[in-house]
């Protein structure tokens, strides 16, 4: 599989203009790669049973820290709550609420982690629950698409342009809600096809895939586990030789050294965010799709057509799902105002069991990609794990994005930047050494994927973001 396979893989098969980007690279060094949630902190009493903070983490994926951080306090991971999962190569800040005392939580010490205790609190916090989040992203090595590099006055022009055009086609301060690479593995699209097996009870499918599927670009003792595991399917060697780093398999291998052929119950090794993760990601698969699809058949995803299923946009950027109304020719003119307006929006569907297509354009694209996908007929009902069962909900199709701002960010001395910056461009990759950097900010409402918006204006392939 290539990058361009990957991207195929995840249904990120178009963009919103046809305008040349920026190429470019992200995540040279941790500091390259900002984010900070938006939200309220929950109420604070001093007699609450849960303690709050507020964590900044560089270099930490939310479910490998909370893991570590659990063991720490001798606690089970699901007595911590979060309310998003955050990019590893980065630094990220975000509250938890942690299930123990607030003295042994502020007395615990991690590398490369600063925990902030804010106090005590009766609530706990829901995935979720914060509004938004706000990025400052650095893309160095702007180039081309012959990956000749670019200096800033030109890629910044590139940049405005893209968002004008975006602008135009799409309305104010909005691009398409693609799902990003991160929900799919930007080098190993494992999630939906894990995803797949899950909805077919298939729980040796399951666990084979996420351990032994092939990625690209992947280190050499990882590729060589993942190898051992497709030959031998032996838990006992493959502990030998798995890296450090890949907790999540190594939970799974020792539940199967302990209790063999027990496919589910090594499953559930894995934290409950990412076994539900799985679902959602063969669901975001087919979200993409149709997007792709809309795009391809040339139609808007901003202006209702009828057939289109529309929803209240809330405060928080989300759509309210109880409120959906199926657009009608009667109603079409208002509803296209109230979508100008930004008060509607036009979903596309995340399929489920309760999943329904309406008969028209739009109804006859979803139900096309579902057939596709070899979907089509099939209950979503997860017997082994009844939560994972997914009834299906809707998307929208477009997102706003607020405080946008690009300038030329300054240059680093190459012994700070990361060794994939130093190694160069691949093959087929877009990005040149020499080309400019540029420092862009934004905030998204929560859900979504500051990823899709930089795919925007880089038009690069995935192993550069």
């Amino acid at each position: 599989m290539d990058p361009a396979g990957i991207a195929a893989a995840c249904g990120l098969t178009d963009f919103a203009t046809d305008l040349e980007g920026i190429g470019g690279i992200l995540k040279s060094r941790y500091e390259d790669f900002r984010v900070e949630e938006v939200g309220s902190t929950p109420a604070l009493d001093k007699k609450g049973r849960f303690t709050v903070v507020r964590t900044t983490l560089t270099n930490w994926e939310t479910n490998r820290f909370v893991g570590k951080l659990a063991r720490k306090l001798g606690i089970s991971k699901n007595r911590i709550w979060f309310s998003g999962t955050k990019d590893k190569r980065a630094i990220t800040t975000q509250l938890l609420v942690i299930d123990a005392p607030l003295a042994k939580v502020a007395s615990i010490e991690m590398p490369d982690v600063d925990i902030e205790v804010l106090g005590r609190s009766h609530q706990k916090l829901n995935f979720g629950d914060h509004s938004g989040n706000r990025f400052t992203i650095t893309v160095r090595g702007c180039s081309d698409s012959e990956g000749r590099p670019l200096e800033a006055k030109e890629a910044i022009a590139r940049v405005n342009a893209i968002f004008d055009s975006m602008q135009i086609r799409l309305g104010e301060g909005k691009f398409p809600n693609w799902i990003g690479p991160q929900r799919f593995g930007a080098t190993r699209p494992v999630t939906p096809v894990v995803g797949r097996h899950i909805i077919h009870d298939d729980w040796e499918g399951a666990v084979n895939t996420y351990l032994g599927m092939e990625g690209i670009h992947q280190q050499p003792e990882v590729a060589a586990f993942r190898e051992q595991w497709r030959e031998t399917k032996n838990p006992e060697g493959c502990l030998e030789i798995i890296p450090n780093h890949l907790g999540f398999e190594k939970e799974m291998l020792l539940h199967l050294k302990k209790k063999p052929d027990d496919w589910l119950g090594s499953f559930r090794t894995l934290p409950n965010n990412l076994q539900l993760m799985m679902v959602h990601s063969l669901q975001s698969e087919a979200f993409n799709r149709i997007i792709a699809k809309r795009l391809e058949n040339g139609y808007t995803l901003s202006e209702p057509i009828c057939g289109d299923i529309v929803g209240i946009v809330k405060d928080s950027g989300k759509i309210d799902i109880a409120k959906l109304v199926e657009v009608e020719e009667t109603i079409l003119s208002r509803i296209s105002r109230n979508c100008k307006n930004g008060r509607l929006t036009v979903t596309g569907a995340l399929p489920g069991a309760e999943s329904q297509h309406t008969d028209s354009i739009p109804g006859r694209i979803e139900a096309e990609v579902i057939r596709n996908m070899d979907l089509e007929g099939k209950s979503w009902e997860v017997k082994g794990i009844p939560r994972l069962t997914s009834k299906g909900s809707r998307r929208s199709l477009t997102v706003s994005f607020s405080e946008f701002s690009v300038e030329e960010a300054s240059e680093i001395e190459p012994d700070r930047l990361g060794e994939r910056f130093i190694q160069g461009p691949r093959e087929n990759e877009e990005w040149h050494p020499e080309g400019c950097n540029l420092r862009l900010r934004f905030t998204l409402p929560s859900g979504t994927y500051a990823t899709v918006l930089m795919r925007e204006f880089m038009k690069a392939p995935l192993t550069q973001y």
